[in-house]
């Protein structure tokens, strides 16, 4: 299991006032009617979507999308994006900051997460997580022809399996180093030849006059006291993604030089995206 990045400290998660409790008050039976009445209605259609379409999913991702979308906008992170999306069939990699990635990285891009096996048994955000087709993985050596399999099937249906190859968020004003483990998996024989990846950075901007650090969500920090902070933020942020040219897993050598590149490419465009903001150029 990955250990959870850590710092020395915390940005401060209180909510400002008066003003930010009202704020809170109104966003945030907003966004749960939005996420649960959204997620109700996506498992009431895939009452009928599994057993017509089995793995695949015509319908109910466009459900996902508009939530996602509706809900950055209730939390007042707007979004920005650069290049283009990947059409063929293979992965996404991304580096990792908050839980607002599901958001973000869903509201324009139809993707799978793919998540250690534990997320599953978690309350409320593990029947989140599954009834938006989350792929669930255990790491274990003996599971990994099993493992292949399932990304084999996912892939045969169209799926667009995203990873965070650095297994943990941060404080959202770096990226961590990528591991390689889960690069493996497309090395294998029946998915490598026409496998691509596409390397995806994800830049967050704080709303003016908040810490640099506010949607970063990190180590022991606690999910409810964030999402109130978030709700009652009177200023809005925004949140860069950027889609760079997807390549294909046969021109690499192994796994560790795929994950190098990945890597490199997300770090370069996160360093150049927080000198152009801190420069004065903006979002």
């Amino acid at each position: 299991m990955t250990p959870a990045w850590a710092s020395d400290d915390a940005p401060d998660l209180r909510v400002p006032g008066l003003a930010g409790w009202a704020r809170v008050a109104l966003r945030a039976p907003a966004l749960g009617a939005l996420v649960f009445g959204g997620l109700s209605l996506l498992l009431l259609i895939r009452l009928v979507e599994k057993p017509v379409h089995g793995l695949h999913r015509p319908w109910t991702p466009w459900i996902t999308q508009g939530v996602c979308r509706t809900a950055l906008r209730i939390v007042g992170l707007r979004l920005v994006t650069q290049g283009e999306r990947m059409r063929a069939p293979g992965a996404v990699v991304a580096n990792h900051a908050s839980w607002l990635d599901i958001f973000v990285l869903n509201a324009r891009k139809r993707v799978y997460f793919v998540s250690k096996a534990e997320v599953a048994g978690w309350p409320g955000i593990g029947w989140l997580a599954k009834a938006t087709g989350t792929v669930f993985i255990n790491r274990a050596a003996r599971e990994a022809q099993a493992q292949k399999a399932l990304f084999e099937a996912r892939l045969d249906a169209g799926h667009k399996l995203l990873f965070f190859p650095e297994g943990t968020s941060s404080d959202s004003r770096r990226v961590l180093p990528f591991k390689s483990t889960l690069f493996a998996a497309f090395f294998r024989e029946g998915l490598q030849g026409g496998m691509q990846i596409q390397p995806v950075t994800v830049i967050y901007h704080a709303p003016d006059g908040a810490d640099p650090r506010f949607y970063g969500w990190w180590g022991e920090m606690e999910f409810g006291p964030h999402l109130l902070s978030i709700l009652g933020a009177g200023r809005r942020g925004a949140v860069e993604v950027i889609y760079h040219d997807p390549v294909r897993v046969a021109d690499f050598a192994d796994r560790k030089v795929l994950a190098r590149y990945c890597e490199d490419v997300v770090r370069k465009a996160f360093e150049a995206g927080l000198a152009r903001v801190a420069s004065g150029q903006g979002a």
